[in-house]
């Protein structure tokens, strides 16, 4: 059984989905899922998660993500992006300055409502908006609240300004630089995306795609697979006999010390996830929310 996580420098070309479908052929795990896409032109943290670890990415999809993001002032695109047909090109005056810019930026930070790209996945009525903007379909896609916790310049030599941005899960960056070229007046597209960090996951822990890709074949890649705890870091350790092992594989609450109201994880007496776990402060219990049936079964075996 695999069950773990990996944390992948994702390249320019591959969707989000074509890394997992190669490593579900690669690792011959039926069960992959990403916690967060990345649009082909993006490069850097794609964390994926394999086997009964897929339960996990809702968890996975609430870190904060930091980017470093190139935008190219004066020209505009459909999808908000390089890889979309050109709309609109306009001079960017010689004026606008890191001063200017850097002023700008203000309206951009904090809490803000943000209205996705046109070309996102976002489904309207049942149907993603690209394929609805795809097959002409008119239709109004709503600003949706995000969090700016930090934007920098990094540098501006025109027209392209690089920034660094750290924000809540779901900022869409294309619309951050399509809306921040229209503030400052000449438009403005996407050129260059970088994910740094995806919660408590970092570049400089990445794997390079080519090589994992490479080590699929003898076998070797599994060096790189993470913990699946990961995905509940800072959550209360919770440590199980071998009764609570039982009344928690049958759904059952296990009476316990309750802190704070909020996530557990929970472990068999050797040491491995087992379940995820509700706190319950009035009734003093935790009770399973998620129970990985297959860990409890392995764990059953070897006793």
């Amino acid at each position: 059984m695999i069950f773990g996580l990996l944390c992948i420098d994702k390249p320019s070309g591959p969707t989000s989905h074509d890394i997992v479908a190669k490593i579900r052929r690669g690792s011959g795990e039926r069960r992959v899922g990403h916690a967060g896409t990345l649009d082909p032109l993006a490069t850097g943290v794609l964390v994926v998660a394999l086997g009964p670890a897929t339960r996990l990415i809702e968890y996975l999809r609430l870190g904060k993500k930091s980017y470093r993001v190139a935008i190219t002032l004066g020209v505009e695109t459909a999808t908000y992006d390089a890889e979309g047909e050109i709309i609109a090109q306009n001079p960017v005056p010689n004026e606008l300055g890191m001063e200017h810019i850097d002023n700008v930026l203000d309206r951009f930070r904090g809490p803000i409502m943000q209205i996705p790209p046109a070309y996102s996945a976002i489904k309207v009525a049942g149907k993603a908006a690209y394929a609805r903007t795809r097959a002409g379909e008119s239709f109004v896609l709503e600003a949706r609240p995000t969090e700016i916790f930090r934007i920098d310049i990094v540098s501006y030599s025109t027209p392209t300004l690089v920034l660094e941005i750290e924000c809540s899960p779901g900022t869409y960056i294309r619309s951050l630089a399509h809306d921040l070229g229209q503030v400052l007046g000449p438009g403005g597209m996407l050129s260059g995306l970088r994910r740094t960090v995806s919660g408590d996951f970092t570049q400089e822990t990445a794997v390079n795609w080519e090589r994992l890709q490479a080590e699929f074949s003898d076998g070797s890649w599994v060096q790189y697979l993470l913990p699946p705890d990961l995905a509940l870091q800072g959550t209360p350790k919770v440590d199980l006999d071998q009764e609570q092992v039982r009344r928690i594989s049958n759904g059952m609450p296990i009476a316990g010390t309750i802190l704070s109201k909020g996530l557990g994880r929970a472990y068999t007496p050797d040491g491995l996830l087992c379940a995820v776990l509700e706190s319950d402060r009035d009734n003093h219990q935790w009770r399973p929310i998620k129970v990985f049936s297959e860990v409890i079964q392995t764990w059953m075996e070897k006793r």
